[in-house]
């Protein structure tokens, strides 16, 4: 089993499973509970829990091509922190301790991330919720996932998908889409699979983080057998 994680956790995880169209997703309470009951029983296992928010489920992209590319990505850096916000709600209400980290100074609101301050509330039993992406524009949250994994010298990254993995090509688009199981982070880079960006790979291969697991996340019971050490999906290490 796992010590210490970081999740990959995205804003749709949040959202209600189906949309009328031209509805904006934000919330689905009944989403957000169960979201949070799994980070709950994964720390109540005895892991340390580091969740990356996604805010997708809020901001995505630009209204249009003209729009500012850096007023884009930090409307969707603020995303996450709402949604930092919603989570931390919901572990409270469950009886978890639960701190809010950004990557920007918003001292009302949650403590500016450091990696110090963030290691202390790990290792005192605290689940740590990480926002505003890296604090810049241009970076994924993949990359700020694998940016906090080196940061925090966590065990493994995990990323939940809408599939069971990484595959050999799309497997929306391709039906004999292999599985792979195991894979290097230098070899998922030259074959170009693009399960993370390449900046983040890069950062985990050079950090020596120990693996990133890929596994689908339309079950949130995955994140637990995952954790406990169940091979599903896809495992990449250095």
């Amino acid at each position: 089993m796992y010590k210490r994680i970081i999740l990959k956790l995205s804003g749709e995880a949040l959202a209600p499973e189906t949309l009328e169209k031209g509805k904006i997703p934000t919330f689905d309470a009944l989403r957000v509970e169960e979201v949070a009951r799994v980070i709950a029983e994964l720390s109540n296992m005895g892991v340390q829990v580091g969740v990356i928010m996604g805010g997708g489920n809020i901001w995505r992209g630009r209204f249009s091509e003209e729009m500012n590319a850096v007023n884009a990505d930090q409307m969707g850096m603020l995303a996450t922190v709402i949604n930092a916000l919603v989570v931390e709600d919901a572990l409270c209400r469950m009886g978890k301790k639960a701190t809010v980290f950004t990557a920007q100074e918003m001292n009302r609101f949650a403590r500016l991330y450091t990696a110090k301050a963030a290691i202390e509330c790990l290792e005192n039993g605290e689940i740590v919720l990480l926002a505003g992406g890296t604090g810049n524009p241009f970076f994924t949250t993949d990359t700020g996932a694998a940016l906090r994994a080196a940061e925090l010298k966590a065990d493994a990254v995990f990323k939940g998908t809408t599939v069971e993995g990484v595959y050999d090509s799309d497997p929306r688009k391709n039906p004999d889409a292999k599985l792979i199981r195991d894979i290097s982070y230098r070899e998922a880079v030259t074959r170009g699979l693009r399960v993370m960006d390449l900046t983040a790979f890069m950062l985990c291969m050079e950090q020596k983080v120990p693996v990133v697991r890929v596994f689908s996340m339309e079950n949130l019971g995955n994140i637990l057998r995952v954790a406990a050490g169940e091979e599903l999906g896809t495992t990449i290490h250095e």
